[in-house]
């Protein structure tokens, strides 16, 4: 009797203890998976008392490392104590990977990650194209209860794991075909959007005059339905014809009705801006059917866009993170002088007007709310893999809670003052043209470069307010850009290590290869191709890419276990909002938007002109290449999986955490006290088991650690945080 009576106290202790670091009742069942006894830990990640199921490790002898707990604390209230969160900056945190050096450094690169051309570019086309304000409401809905939520969720996890987008899978492996795609996502998204930047280095070296050459209509590009050979006149004096013209003795001298005119002649005024755009800047063709040859103007201010890229880039964080202090800031400099100087512009109130007050007809329109999503994506960087590589780089106790309200506020206000901006000017050149704001300008890419030139060529002098544009496009440009490229060159180093020392040579090999590939968008029909890659590639596949991140991360790894990963870094304790977004609204839009959007699907179009079908099989074509990665990953792994007789059991292989899946530093890995039998050190026993051939060795390189086979007598240890099978010898993914 006492022996049973012992053997119950201790149960009711267990529990009490597994109650207080918040854990599940439920202990340890042995089951079996293929040929192998494994522990099944019922609902130690549920925090609500309900039970669930894990695969976990079991204890034994052959553990990698002993836990240290006394450096940590886990009471539910308080993870660590205040001197635990100290970070010093100045100096890298994990030498070997790297750290922002300046307080600063993270959250301006993500806020100029965030808040670039999709700002003042794409979001005032989408909101012309969408109905100005009608665009308004889905936008802000959409940033609330899936931009903010999946920003806050992807940059976490970044800064959690200290890993970029190709290796931050551990947590399993079977997803690791969406970092592949955020990688594809973000390399596809350069070649276009460093194109945007050419096109305003040739603006910005074209300003260089005593006067700006879209000012005037007397050019060889100009058309005779340039708006200054059409002016809008009262026709007092004059004889006022049916088609709405007006002549003074037999001379034509305007138009009395721009309206008739357009109805009776078919023609249609346009901005000397305009103009300049398309007749001379891209030299546009009538059809993506007639491509064209390369323009050599267009192919050496892409050359020099991917040189600056390269430059920049090639010291990696530590370069861009001081390029940032100034890239990030002096943008918003630029905009308020052009907000200011816009609205007190002629007819501005009405281009205002048409922004914030909203058809409310528009919102049944799928198009309106799939835009609105996919601005958020874009806008905020999402699923694209950026804000994984630039958050791995922070150090553990960084308050990334803090950066991403931050970053996601700014990103939102900024969208919304651009817009402010733009419709300002386009209300202003509606009343030049005598036409409605929906009249005013082709939608598209081409949007800022028709609008934005017009409103600078208005402020005087127009020459040094052009330059301080376009040089302020460039800069808004360059950081979202870099982002792109760091996110690509982190995934290439993290998956293959060895390259870690020729980095400067991979970067030049990076951006060589995307000029080469970008060079088509330098063409006359180059415009039709960059705007059906925005479709296609910047569209609806963030979509697919952060729902499958979505599911990975909450619905395989578990929403309770991530939200203690993220209070052991920030002590953060409040996660009622996320969970409702994580688990349910974010999940159920997203979904939602994505079957809304193939049953209302339209034909692409760029104002006026309808994309064939060939041009819709290649978008087509574009976007499945950034996702089928998802896919193809998922087969191969389970099919190269050695471990679990049947395919549902390596695929539940595959959903849980391998050894090495935590923070990447012992020191922080031993706060991890909510999971049991975590591996504190996974390489302690991978280094105690290694052979070092000492004939092959120099005494140098023994000091060092250097080049040391990872020769072992032990077969295999797949998985640590939730299943360990005794057997040692490779720690990395077999993709």
């Amino acid at each position: 009797m006492m022996g049973k009576g012992q053997a119950k106290k201790d149960k009711a202790n267990k529990t009490k203890k597994n109650k207080k670091n918040g854990l599940g009742e439920a202990g340890f069942d042995d089951v079996t998976l293929g040929n192998r006894n494994l522990s099944l830990d019922t609902g130690i990640y549920l925090e609500d008392g309900s039970e669930g199921s894990r695969v976990t490790a079991a204890t034994s002898d052959h553990s990698l490392a002993s836990r240290d707990k006394s450096q940590s604390s886990y009471n539910g209230d308080s993870v660590y104590n205040a001197d635990s969160r100290t970070q010093i900056f100045g100096q890298d945190e994990n030498e070997e990977r790297g750290n922002w050096t300046g307080k600063f450094d993270f959250i301006l690169s993500m806020l100029g990650y965030a808040v670039g051309l999709g700002n003042v570019w794409r979001f005032p086309y989408l909101c012309y194209r969408n109905g100005g304000g009608a665009f308004l409401l889905p936008f802000l809905l959409m940033m609330a209860i899936v931009g903010v939520p999946l920003f806050f969720l992807e940059a976490s996890l970044g800064q959690f794991s200290s890993s970029g987008p190709m290796t931050c899978w551990k947590f399993a492996p079977l997803f690791k075909g969406v970092g592949i795609a955020m990688v594809v996502v973000s390399a596809l998204t350069g070649i276009y959007y460093n194109m945007i930047l050419a096109w305003s280095q040739f603006y910005l070296f074209a300003s260089f005059t005593s006067e700006l050459p879209w000012k005037t209509c007397d050019n060889t590009w100009n058309t005779r339905d340039c708006s200054l050979k059409l002016p809008k006149v009262d026709c007092a004096d004059g004889d006022l014809y049916k088609n709405g013209t007006c002549y003074e003795k037999d001379k034509f001298v305007g138009l009395w009705n721009v309206t008739l005119f357009q109805n009776v002649t078919g023609r249609k005024r346009a901005l000397p801006s305009e103009e300049y755009w398309t007749n001379h800047a891209l030299k546009m063709s009538d059809s993506i059917d007639d491509f064209g040859s390369p323009d050599w103007r267009l192919v050496l201010n892409l050359m020099l866009a991917w040189t600056i890229c390269f430059f920049c880039l090639m010291k990696g964080i530590k370069t861009t993170g001081k390029v940032v202090y100034f890239t990030a800031i002096f943008p918003y400099v630029v905009l308020f002088i052009l907000f200011f100087r816009g609205v007190t512009l002629p007819n501005a109130s009405e281009g205002i007007y048409y922004f914030i007050v909203p058809d409310f007809t528009r919102l049944g329109d799928a198009r309106v709310w799939k835009d609105a999503a996919n601005q958020i994506f874009f806008s905020m960087s999402i699923a694209g893999g950026g804000l994984v590589t630039l958050s791995s780089y922070n150090r553990f106790h960084n308050n990334i809670f803090r950066d991403s309200l931050i970053v996601a506020l700014g990103d939102s206000l900024t969208c919304i003052f651009a817009g402010f901006v733009i419709f300002s000017y386009l209300g202003y050149m509606a009343g030049k043209l005598g036409v409605s704001i929906e009249e005013v300008a082709t939608d598209g890419a081409g949007l800022a470069f028709t609008v934005y030139p017009e409103a600078v060529s208005s402020l005087p002098p127009s020459t040094l307010w052009s330059i301080l544009f376009f040089f302020m496009l460039i800069t808004l440009g360059l950081d979202s850009q870099f982002a792109m490229l760091e996110t690509v060159l982190t995934g290439c180093l993290d998956q293959f290590p060895g390259l870690r020392p020729k980095k400067t040579w991979v970067i030049l090999a990076i951006c060589f290869l995307f000029f080469i590939l970008g060079l088509p968008l330098t063409t006359p029909g180059g415009m039709y191709l960059l705007q059906l890659m925005d479709n296609f590639v910047g569209g609806w596949t963030l979509i697919i890419i952060g729902f499958f991140e979505l599911v990975a991360v909450i619905f395989v790894y578990g929403g309770n276990r991530f939200c203690n990963d993220i209070r052991i870094m920030t002590g953060y304790n409040w996660f009622l909002w996320w969970k409702i977004c994580w688990y349910g609204l974010s999940p159920v839009t997203i979904a939602f938007i994505f079957i809304f959007t193939w049953v209302d699907y339209s034909r692409l179009t760029y104002g006026d002109y309808t994309y064939p079908v060939w041009a819709e099989l290649l978008g087509w074509i574009l976007a499945f290449a950034s996702i089928v990665a998802i896919p193809i990953t998922m087969l191969y792994r389970i099919n190269k999986e050695d471990e679990g007789d049947n395919a549902c059991q390596k695929v539940q292989l595959l959903t849980i955490p391998t050894v090495e899946w935590g923070p990447a530093l012992v020191k922080h890995r031993k706060l991890v006290t909510y999971v049991r039998d975590f591996v504190v050190d996974p390489w302690e026993a991978k280094r105690a088991n290694t052979f070092v051939n000492y004939g092959f060795k120099s005494q140098d390189t023994l000091e060092t650690g250097s080049y040391i086979s990872g020769v072992t007598t032990d077969s295999r240890l797949t998985r640590g945080s939730k299943m360990t099978v005794h057997t040692i010898s490779s720690f990395e993914s077999t993709v």
